[in-house]
């Protein structure tokens, strides 16, 4: 049995995050997972999981508002921490959404899926937000997608996607009809559009990996 751990589910006050918090106390039962929005208790914590759902202003506002940001910002160098989606968008500089400047940790913006480009093979034409299960492809190997088939289905509800400077951070795509980055990562980081809370066994597999895995690559 590993030894016991405390593992930060960030609350800054936005949605519904029991879901996420639910799941991660599924995937570690024999570790402490806490629901918090108190930036000493993420300091102190083992990893850090920093979810995120709604307008991405919304979102900046309510974590700048909560002093989160400082302690966020060191956690993501320090020790294992998984952003999921808004959570992963707000990683970098800037959101179309609301022209919204993000944390900035790498550089690279969240664009909208282009009303233009939003057709599919038969000609109809796809929805956005894009919503739904849909195929992740492993474009780059990591300790996450341990014991996940590669196009693995993952539940997706966005309507901005993370078009990352350094394409070197990818490690997974997503057809939505074109490529996206579904996931990045780097060094102790890792960070996913998807919802792996709402993705049934690859999902919770995802959640798995990441509470054991030491932060190397």
């Amino acid at each position: 049995m590993s030894t016991p751990q405390c593992i930060a589910v960030v609350d800054y006050g936005m949605g519904n995050l029991r879901s996420v918090h639910q799941a991660m106390r599924r995937v570690a039962p024999e570790h402490e997972v806490l629901l918090t929005g108190d930036p000493d208790v993420v300091a102190r914590a083992d990893r850090v999981v920093f979810p995120g759902q709604g307008a991405m202003r919304d979102c900046m506002a309510h974590l700048n508002a909560s002093g989160l940001r400082a302690a966020l910002m060191q956690a993501a160098d320090e020790k294992p921490f998984l952003g999921i989606c808004v959570g992963m968008q707000m990683l970098f500089e800037h959101s179309e959404e609301a022209a919204t400047p993000g944390i900035g940790r790498y550089a690279g913006r969240s664009l909208r899926f282009p009303a233009a480009l939003m057709v599919g093979d038969d000609g109809s034409k796809l929805k956005v937000p894009h919503m739904g299960w849909n195929h992740v492809r492993q474009v780059k190997s990591h300790p996450i997608w341990q014991n996940i088939e590669d196009h693995s289905r993952f539940y997706y509800v966005h309507s901005y996607f993370v078009h990352p400077a350094d394409s070197q951070l990818v490690i997974g795509t997503t057809d939505y009809p074109f490529s996206f980055c579904g996931a990045v990562a780097d060094r102790k980081l890792v960070a996913v559009q998807f919802h792996p809370e709402k993705s049934d066994r690859a999902g919770l597999q995802l959640l798995h990996n990441f509470v054991n895995w030491n932060g190397n690559v």
